[in-house]
């Protein structure tokens, strides 16, 4: 009898753990199928006990602690993760102080948007880095350095009616420089700069001078007194024909890492093309109509929905996203590109009135215009002016550090010469 009771006992507590395993399981395998159900972008309905498929927004902000309105309704802030149904949104990421940035934005079914949106200061203030004039500066094309003339005007004669040292070609760093460097213009010649033109070399650590008495090969790094000065007059026209080809051999390795007929079609049907910092985009002016095809890579979920222009038409400027393999048209009308080309007429000498340059995110393009200075996301939208006023178009270089940009102004005094500001972003 007692036996049959402990048998009894025994099969009664191994079907109680087969009960338990069983619910842990369907506990476990429900958790699972819900998170990974979620992950996917499913949600429950309000309202109704039914799932519907959504996607993500991942809202990131520079700086952080902004506010995100979609269609104009307050969602939360910045940086944070929001499931929308799929469909088309107004997205606005707002913080006091600073510009608001507005965007249209596809969100599609199981697929996670990112955004990172970098917001500029409603006023951003203005210092001065240079007070004794500045005449035609020059960009390096990786926007590491800027040679300016200080020009021998009265200010800068001594008692004798001679130019001050201080007079002559400068030389300022737009990079970071370690610690223990000074980031402040320096001077590197005192020579007499009356029609004379300079352009630097293809890895930015010399600057070729012509001048009226002779060409002068100089370090960008030192300063070379005008009676030091030694005229290679003879070897300009081959030492150009060095840089060039350097710089040709440059571009040709990076066109190398573009889909093979998207880089046939710039090589053939393109005047200007310049890299963005980190090599994954390019921006170029189409010398001629021509089509880039689809698919030229696999398309990658998450990748950019606004709208691309894959028909390039002449003189006008675009910008393909290697990563996504998506084209967009940027300005329709012609700008500059900062690019050396050492045998053009210029040689480095600027005369176009509107230009762009790759801001060093990679992901933004600063447009010098006329009367304004604006910076807009790369593929063409969400424009926002960061100066509104007098200055000489299109004299305006950005920071690598992001937080100012060079503008050469004589904030609307005519009968004050030109110098460099900087303009302070962050």
């Amino acid at each position: 009898m007692i036996l049959r009771s402990n048998y009894y006992i025994i099969g009664s507590v191994t079907k109680l753990r087969v009960i338990l395993t069983l619910i842990t399981i369907l506990i476990v395998g429900s958790l699972a199928t819900g998170i990974l159900l979620y992950a996917k972008g499913y949600r429950l309905e309000e309202g109704r006990l039914r799932l519907s498929l959504e996607g993500l927004m991942v809202v990131k902000s520079d700086p952080d602690g902004a506010q995100i309105f979609i269609n104009g309704e307050l969602e939360g802030a910045t940086n944070s993760n929001l499931s929308l149904s799929s469909g088309t949104y107004d997205l606005s990421v707002r913080k006091e102080g600073f510009q608001n940035w507005e965007k249209r934005l596809t969100v599609e079914k199981e697929v996670v948007t990112q955004i990172e949106a970098v917001l500029f200061p409603s006023a951003p203030s203005l210092s001065a880095l240079t007070f004794d004039g500045v005449e035609n500066p020059v960009v390096t094309s990786d926007l590491s350095k800027v040679a300016f003339e200080v020009p021998a005007s009265p200010e800068n004669l001594n008692s004798q009616g001679e130019p001050e040292r201080k007079s002559g070609l400068w030389v300022v760093e737009l990079v970071n420089l370690p610690i223990g460097f000074s980031s402040e213009p320096r001077q590197i010649t005192d020579t007499d700069l009356t029609d004379a033109s300079w352009i630097f070399s293809p890895d930015n650590r010399q600057v070729l001078l012509t001048t009226k008495q002779g060409v002068f090969l100089l370090d960008a790094g030192d300063f070379t007194p005008q009676n030091e000065l030694v005229n290679i007059a003879s070897r300009k026209e081959n030492l150009l024909l060095d840089w060039e080809e350097e710089r040709k051999l440059k571009l040709e390795s990076q066109l190398k890492r573009l889909p093979e007929k998207l880089s046939d079609i710039l090589q053939r049907k393109s005047s200007s093309i310049v890299f963005s910092p980190d090599e994954k985009k390019v921006l170029y002016t189409a010398s001629g109509n021509d089509v880039i095809p689809d698919g030229l890579i696999p398309p990658l979920p998450g990748a950019s929905t606004q709208r691309q222009e894959r028909n390039i038409k002449e003189g006008q400027t675009y910008l393909y996203d290697i990563k996504e393999d998506r084209n967009f048209l940027v300005s329709s009308e012609p700008v500059k590109l900062d690019i050396n080309k050492y045998l053009s007429d210029n040689n480095g000498v600027d005369t176009s009135k509107k230009a762009l340059h790759w801001f060093p995110t990679s992901s933004h393009l600063v447009l010098a215009e006329s009367d304004r200075v604006s910076i807009m996301d790369y593929d063409g939208t969400n424009s926002q002016t960061v100066y509104s006023g007098s200055y000489q178009s299109p004299h305006v270089f950005p920071f690598s550090n992001r937080a100012r940009m060079l503008i050469l102004t004589n904030l609307g005094a005519e009968s004050t010469p030109a110098n460099l500001y900087s303009l302070t972003l962050k």
